[in-house]
Parts: C-alpha cells; sequence; structure tokens
C-alpha cells in the first residue's frame, strides 16, 4: 500500500490518500488538487514532488 499526505505539499491541508500504488494516489490527488487548491495541471514539477514524498505503509 501507497501513502500521500497532501499537506505535505499544500500546508495546513488535512487529506490523506491510500491507494495499491502510485497510480491510484494519483488517481485521488489530482483530482483533489482541482477542487480543493485550485490546480488544474500537475505538472512534472510536481508530479515529481508528490512522488518523493509518497511513502509505503
Amino acid at each position: 500500500m501507497k501513502r500521500f499526505a497532501c499537506g505535505d505539499v499544500i500546508p495546513g491541508c488535512g487529506a490523506t490518500f491510500t491507494a495499491q500504488d502510485e497510480q491510484g494516489i494519483f488517481a485521488q490527488c489530482v483530482p483533489h488538487a482541482a477542487a480543493e487548491h485550485g490546480i488544474d495541471e500537475v505538472g512534472p514539477e510536481l508530479q515529481a514532488t508528490v512522488r518523493s514524498l509518497i511513502t509505503t505503509v
């Protein structure tokens, strides 16, 4: 299982995402970024940051 905490990128956000793999994390956090933070496009830099913060649980 993989886990990502949005607050690691966006201070103050309490959303966390858990999925079987990295793809599952992105499937959850990309819509969250758009709906909650107004981030309509997750570019390569942000993708790399998120990947570096995904942990195995």
